[in-house]
């Protein structure tokens, strides 16, 4: 079995607005560029977005995640904390086999 996304997949994640990526994606993927970019309140086309695709408790849900990962992001990169392998330019241990 395959784990984790394709390089395909990952290309569409980077453009997803020129992708073929289900627009509920694409809805998510634009929530997480607000998060993790210069936050500020949900709004406009967004909010409406969101709204289209996701339930409240969705969005709330969806937003606590991004919001995590993107502060342990940038506690990561203020801390200098990286792992070995990525240290050492090694192959990370989920491509090693």
């Amino acid at each position: 079995m395959s784990r984790g996304a394709t390089e395909e997949t990952i290309e569409k994640i980077r453009d997803p607005e020129n992708s073929d990526l289900p627009a509920r994606t694409r809805a998510a993927l634009r929530y997480a560029d607000h998060v993790a970019g210069d936050p500020g309140p949900i709004a406009g086309p967004l909010e409406a977005e969101l709204r289209r695709w996701f339930s409240d408790e969705q969005i709330l849900d969806l937003g606590m995640c991004l919001g995590f990962a993107a502060g342990w992001q940038r506690f990561i990169e203020a801390v200098g904390i990286v792992p070995d392998w990525w240290r050492e330019g090694s192959t990370p241990p989920w491509e090693a086999g």
